[in-house]
């Protein structure tokens, strides 16, 4: 009886790996789709427009970024937690501009859109320093095959 119960909870733990997986490869899917098409429209915005400002390129950076990071994660299923830094970095550097050309001053504003870019860069900074230190052991997937195989020995044991 026990058998039986350890062979359904094992096919169900690998019918729920399959959902999951199926899950984040679709929705990455859709994540990148939807990036491509929006940094196509803002794309086809500044050709109809006959023209690109700074913003509009540092636009195309984030929409960058964000198709880079859906790669990455695509490839090595793990976070990089650097490129939404990096988006932010850009996205306020974005603002700065504008900012600075509606104004035409260095106002609070700016200091302050300045001070979150430093804070950012530092993270960056600190995290680059933490993943080397401190390396990251493996992805998650190996781990997960090594607790299956571990529960598979202890059951074989018994």
């Amino acid at each position: 009886m026990e058998k039986q119960f350890r062979r359904v909870e094992q096919q169900a733990d690998i019918f729920g790996h399959i959902l999951v997986r199926s899950f984040h490869l679709l929705a990455l899917f859709a994540i990148g789709a939807a990036t491509v098409w929006s940094a196509l429209q803002e794309f086809l915005g500044m050709v109809a427009a006959g023209r690109a400002e700074v913003g509009d390129i540092l636009l195309l950076f984030i929409y960058l970024e964000l198709g880079a990071m859906v790669g990455i994660y695509f490839m090595t299923n793990r976070m990089p937690v650097r490129f939404l830094i990096y988006v932010g970095i850009t996205a306020l550097t974005r603002l700065m501009i504008e900012e600075i050309s509606k104004t035409h001053d260095a106002d609070d504003t700016v200091l302050i859109i300045c001070a979150s870019i430093l804070l950012l860069a530092v993270a960056v900074l600190i995290l680059r320093i933490g993943s080397v230190k401190f390396p990251d052991p493996g992805p998650a997937e190996e781990y997960a095959d090594k607790v299956k195989e571990r529960a598979r020995t202890r059951t074989s044991k018994k």
